[in-house]
């Protein structure tokens, strides 16, 4: 029921965009297009409607009291969006007292979607996924939000720009690992949703600086990590280790 709830929510999305005519910046604030704010009311309102709370990137905090708060980023990559770079997606958590319950991230430039449930796998259109199993950076493709201060030791990296499809392509395979640098930081809407189906995949994840990664709040930044093994996550966190700048609480 709550992984129809999220899809359903990812649907109405695209019928918002598919009609949205201008995807430009929206003059609200900075770097908020008008791509965010038609998924946003399109997101919010279904799951409203479920009887749901929603943390939103756009729009805040709404039922935040309510028993299951879903963690929205309505367009992640918002910007890759405005440019027609086909990678950006809604991304959707469903956090519970336990935690991380079920999560939805909707490639809405392919149609892809990735979906998993705690305890329950994590599938890629239906599919059973699971990550590459690489175990060492000298062999693995690294995918990066913020750019890299030096070498790390990578075969080769990826700055794709939406975290969410990001940490996915981890969760399948597509990409070794994943990591925050440079000064970069993440809202918990942009890696929540990908970072469950990594976990639910197989794949490892962590903080950085090992601050909780599951937060409500709309001012917390963290730097996740994740990687296809523990061998390589061990290896990408040492590397990245001076590549982090301390950012919220």
């Amino acid at each position: 029921m709550l992984l129809s709830v999220l899809h359903d929510a990812g649907t109405a999305v695209a019928e918002a965009l598919a009609g949205l005519g201008d995807w430009g910046l929206a003059g609200t604030r900075d770097g908020q297009y008008r791509s965010d704010l038609a998924a946003d009311a399109a997101a919010v309102a279904v799951l409203e409607k479920a009887g749901l709370g929603v943390m939103s990137e756009e729009s805040g905090l709404h039922g935040g009291d309510r028993d299951v708060v879903v963690v929205l980023d309505p367009v992640d990559g918002s910007t890759n969006a405005s440019r027609g770079i086909p990678w950006y997606a809604t991304s959707l958590s469903a956090v519970d007292g336990d935690g991380m319950r079920a999560a939805v991230v909707v490639n809405q430039a392919s149609g892809v979607r990735f979906e998993a449930s705690r305890g329950g796998g994590a599938r890629r259109d239906g599919d059973p996924i699971q990550p590459s199993g690489c175990r060492s950076l000298g062999e693995a493709i690294i995918g990066f939000s913020g750019y890299p201060p030096s070498y790390f030791g990578w075969y080769q990296y990826r700055g794709l720009g939406a975290a969410a499809l990001d940490l996915c392509a981890v969760a399948e395979g597509v990409l070794d690992g994943y990591a925050v640098v440079g000064g970069s930081s993440l809202g918990s809407w942009d890696y929540l949703g990908g970072m469950l189906v990594c976990v639910e995949a197989g794949a490892v994840v962590r903080e950085s600086q090992d601050r909780e990664l599951v937060t409500l709040s709309h001012v917390d930044r963290r730097t996740p990590l994740a990687a296809a093994t523990p061998e390589l996550l061990a290896e990408l966190g040492n590397a990245s280790a001076g590549s982090v700048v301390p950012s919220g609480v």
